[in-house]
Parts: C-alpha cells; sequence; structure tokens
C-alpha cells in the first residue's frame, strides 16, 4: 500500500481555469486535468523563474518531488498543445498558505491576517490607508507587482 502524498503548499488559485484551442467546440475537445500543485509548480519554476530548490521550499516538499510535479505538468501542457486538447485547473493534493503579510508604508508596522479575510483597510497600529503587501508576501494574483516588467529572472 502506497503512503498517502502530502499536501503542497500553494499561494493562491489561478484566475481562469479552463483553456482551449480557439475555433473547436468543448463537446469536441479531450480535456487534460492540471491539478493546482501542478499549476504552481508552472507558477514558480516556468513563470518566476525560480530555481527547483527554492521552488521546492517555497511549496514545503522535496525538490525531487518538485521536480516531479513540474515534468507532469510539463508533459500534459505540451500534451495539449500538440494534440489541441483543453486544459482544466483543478483538484490535486494541496493547502493554501493561510496567512497574508501587510506593511504600513507610514509607520513600517508589519501585521499578518488570514487568507479569504479581505484586504484591510488601515494599519491597526496608525490608521493610515498607505497600507500594501509586504515585499516577501507579494502573489502573483493580477501580475504581483511586476507589471510590463520582465517576469522569467531566477532568483538567487
Amino acid at each position: 500500500m502506497s503512503r498517502p502524498p502530502k499536501s503542497r503548499q500553494v499561494s493562491c488559485l489561478p484566475d481562469a481555469s479552463y483553456f482551449k484551442p480557439a475555433g473547436v467546440p468543448v463537446k469536441q475537445l479531450e480535456e487534460v486535468i492540471l491539478a493546482i500543485d501542478e499549476f504552481e509548480a508552472i507558477h514558480l519554476a516556468d513563470f518566476m523563474g525560480l530555481y527547483q530548490e527554492k521552488a521546492a521550499e517555497k511549496m514545503k516538499i522535496s525538490r525531487q518531488t518538485f521536480g516531479n510535479i513540474l515534468t507532469a505538468a510539463h508533459y500534459k501542457i505540451a500534451d495539449c498543445i500538440v494534440n489541441g486538447k483543453a486544459i482544466k485547473i483543478e483538484g490535486g493534493f494541496y493547502q493554501m498558505e493561510s496567512l497574508r503579510i501587510f506593511l504600513c508604508s507610514d509607520c513600517k508596522h508589519q501585521w499578518e491576517i488570514a487568507f479569504g479575510s479581505g484586504r484591510p483597510q488601515v494599519c491597526p497600529q496608525c490608521k493610515s490607508k498607505n497600507i500594501h503587501r509586504s515585499p516577501q508576501d507579494r502573489g502573483y494574483g493580477r501580475a504581483g507587482g511586476r507589471r510590463n516588467g520582465h517576469r522569467g529572472r531566477r532568483s538567487l
């Protein structure tokens, strides 16, 4: 009997979860499921340009497991592009990060709040509205603060 898979840490869900070739009705397409953890691996390695070791740390898994997830994701995406299949992003073994870190630009106060609790309106310490996600906690939804910039840089 095999060991149950360990949950992978995921920073956020994709804005769009379905992609298909143009001009082909959905009823005629074969569908490939890309798991959320596979999507996260593609995001970290290919979009963010992180090395596998650093990306594995973010997902709280081994580098080998990360490499296996990334290989499976690359194969699925290639299959869809080469053979004209649809991609549906759902499922997998994942756990959402539980906290977001915010920083007040005025008083430099930093605090954490749970995901799903909404964006804070004011700093709890000085009541300033000049608050932002902490640089180390910025996600990738809506460009993740990188508008019109190169997204494939490797981190050191």
